[in-house]
């Protein structure tokens, strides 16, 4: 009868200590996946990337529409100032 009583808590350490492996193998993951975020070098990446995937997706049309109205207003900006200035002399 002692026989029965052992192979049940030998079954038990084993699933114990199986779950424990599993549990550790799951925490070594998370780790690495932790400091794959936090590495600054790999944020940067990140970022880069993100970027790249939104200036894809810019409409040439609208980019370049966007691109003359600003150097019209820089040109206008100084146009004005420079004006403004002779007029103050």
């Amino acid at each position: 009868m002692p026989d029965a009583d052992i192979e049940p808590r030998a079954a038990n350490q084993d699933t114990l200590v199986a779950d424990i492996e599993r549990t550790r193998e799951e925490l070594a993951r998370t780790i690495d996946a932790i400091s794959d975020r936090l590495n600054p070098a790999n944020a940067a990446r990140r970022a880069a990337d993100r970027v790249r995937q939104l200036a894809a997706q810019v409409d040439p049309v609208m980019a370049g529409a966007a691109a003359v109205a600003v150097a019209g207003a820089t040109v206008a900006f100084f146009l004005f100032r420079r004006r403004d200035g002779r007029r103050k002399r």
